[in-house]
Formats: C-alpha cells, sequence, structure tokens
C-alpha cells in the first residue's frame, strides 16, 4: 500500500521541523509537501515539530499561567480534586509518585482531563470507564475555561495532522477520519515534574516508555529534559518556540504493520527548577477495532525492541480495551478500585 523504508534509517540526528498550515487550506502541491514530510517523520523516530498550526499563542499562554498557579498551591488543596474523586471518569490530580512506568514511580505530578461529558451521554449512562465530567479545581477558577478551550483547539488540530497521516500513507486524506477518529477519544494531561534533587539528577523523572494510542501532541516549556531513543542512542527533543512535538503512539505503529514508528521516550528534569508540559492525546474512537490497514502484508515483530518487551502487532480488539489494560498497570489502584 505504501512504501517500506528502512526503520533504522537515520540521517540528521535532530528531530524534523514541518509546517503543517498547508493541511489546514493550503493549495494541493503545500498539502502533498506537508504530508510527504510527515511520511519521512513516521518512518524514521516517529517525531516531529509541528509549526504553522493555527493555535493561537495566547491560548497556551494562559493554560500555562493557570497550570503554574495550581501546582504552586499545597498539596491538600490540589488533592480536593483528587483522581480518586472522579470515579471511572478517572479524571483529577495526582501527586508525585502516585503514576507508575514500568513499575516504577514517576519524578512527576498532574492533571487528567478528558472530552467533557455529562450524564446523560451514552458512554456515561452505560458506565464505560474513562468516560465522564472533569474535575476542576475552586482554587483557579480560569483552569476550566482554559482547558476545555484547550482540548477543543487540540482536538482540531488533531484531525488537520490525522489529515496529513492519511495521506502520507497513500491515503485519501479522509481515511483515518472515517475509520477511526471521526469520535476521536481524547485525553489531556497537564505534568509538573519537580526539579530532581542534586543526588538524583541520575535518575529519570518519567522512564522509558511509549504512548498508546494514535497520535501525541505536546507543548513543552524551556526546562526541557525530553529524550528519544534513536538506533544511535538517545536523543534530546528540546523545545521549539512556536511548535508542538508530535510523536506516535502504539495503534499507529499496530496500523502500519511497523512502518510508522511508536518510538520509546523518557524525561529526565535536570533544570533545577520544575518543569511544565501539556500532553493532548489524538486517539481512536474508544470502540474502534484496530488492524492494520493493509492486512495482507505480515507485521513486523518488534518485542526485541520494545521497552517492554512485549509485542504491539499481537494485540487484537479495541482501542479502549488496550488502553484499559495500560491504565490497569500505570494507575494499580484505579485499575483495582475503578476500572475493574
Amino acid at each position: 500500500m505504501w512504501p517500506e523504508s528502512d526503520r533504522s534509517a537515520g540521517g540528521n540526528p535532530g528531530l524534523p521541523i514541518i509546517d503543517v498550515g498547508g493541511l489546514r487550506a493550503g493549495d494541493d502541491r503545500a498539502r502533498a509537501r506537508a504530508a510527504a514530510e510527515i511520511g519521512a517523520a513516521c518512518r524514521d523516530l516517529g517525531f516531529f515539530y509541528a509549526v504553522g498550526h493555527g493555535v493561537p499563542e495566547v491560548s497556551v499562554d494562559r493554560l500555562v499561567g493557570l497550570a503554574r498557579e495550581f501546582f504552586a498551591g499545597d498539596l491538600e488543596s490540589k488533592l480536593e480534586i483528587d483522581m480518586a474523586r472522579g470515579g471511572r471518569a478517572w479524571r483529577g490530580y495526582f501527586p508525585v509518585g502516585r503514576e507508575l512506568t514500568s513499575g516504577i514511580p514517576d519524578r512527576k505530578e498532574g492533571l487528567y482531563f478528558g472530552a467533557e461529558l455529562g450524564p446523560s451521554h451514552p458512554k456515561v449512562r452505560a458506565g464505560a470507564p474513562l468516560h465522564g465530567p472533569n474535575l476542576f479545581p475552586a482554587a483557579v477558577p480560569g483552569l476550566r475555561h482554559a482547558v476545555l478551550d484547550y482540548i477543543a483547539r487540540m482536538t482540531d488540530l488533531g484531525h488537520v495532522l490525522a489529515r496529513g497521516l492519511s495521506l502520507s500513507l497513500g491515503l485519501d486524506g479522509d481515511h483515518l477520519a472515517r475509520n477511526y477518529t471521526s469520535d476521536p477519544f481524547v485525553l489531556f494531561r497537564i505534568f509538573n515534574y519537580p526539579a530532581l534533587p542534586g543526588a538524583e539528577t541520575a535518575s529519570w523523572s518519567v522512564g522509558e516508555h511509549t504512548d498508546y494510542g494514535l497520535l501525541t501532541i505536546l507543548w513543552q516549556d524551556d526546562a526541557g529534559g525530553l529524550e528519544v531513543k534513536s538506533s544511535s542512542g538517545w536523543i534530546a527533543a528540546p523545545p521549539v518556540p512556536g511548535s508542538f512535538l508530535c510523536n506516535l503512539g502504539d495503534m499507529l505503529d499496530r496500523m502500519t504493520r511497523g512502518v510508522y514508528r511508536s518510538t520509546p521516550h523518557r524525561v529526565r528534569n535536570r533544570a533545577g527548577r520544575d518543569r511544565l508540559s501539556l500532553a493532548f492525546f489524538f486517539d481512536p474512537s474508544f470502540d474502534a477495532e484496530i488492524a492494520p490497514l493493509d492486512p495482507g502484508q505480515p507485521a513486523a515483530d518488534d518485542r526485541a525492541e520494545r521497552w517492554d518487551a512485549a509485542s504491539v502487532h499481537e494485540f487484537r480488539g479495541t482501542y479502549g480495551e488496550y488502553l484499559l489494560a495500560k491504565v490497569a498497570r500505570v494507575f494499580p489502584e484505579l485499575g483495582r478500585d475503578v476500572l475493574a
């Protein structure tokens, strides 16, 4: 269906910067150029910076300021929206050490949000996990509007990038939307990484992992610390002003049978101050069955390359099933008490 490429191909060890503006309303040439550049990035490291994205800087700045205000508060006030209070919706705040990566507590705290769904939504009425209302802190009243505005803008950008991904695979621009993301499952996480003490700067704030879904759209502040695994070793993925850093998740790796890469990455905050990031996950519909786009071809055996020694190409089922299995490992308490 699409040309193969050498997954270990390297070239420039840096990550490409791609103007995705042509995917919105550009002419055919601009659209094709953006799609080709996205395809090349996806076949190499599965990471690229997106510029020309159309998201107003003021929307990001407003949210960042309010997020910093929340994380600067005392733990007692933060725990007023503890994730345990979010029930099956899996929303709210978690303190440092609560989330696990490969069984090891992360050195970060965070806020988990998703699509704002009221009690009349069919999924909420059915008691589906990971669906429902968000929890917002009373101490930072402006955060609600800023978060919901950001989710709406990121969802729109996700649709734009999905169009580029479809075109990059030689498919029509609406292929992913028509089959997987017409009703995308979206999660939004705001992470605060405290500065690591001097004696622990060799430790990881978040260990090696891959993302679960289709596409992650990340804003990060200038503290740095994010690294991406390449064939020649780990490379830095520092912030680029005016951009979002995009990376692929396990489901797109599976859909393309390993031609597009869900690449491991990790974070170590050695900046001597807190690090803030906004991670938006634009994923397949919760009930979408995930299968190769080109089923006649054999899937890549990526077990030896995977951080968890588990091949994503062996998965059979819906995205929701895959995600819930992962959630139960990342938050064992929620997996046992909420998502069972």
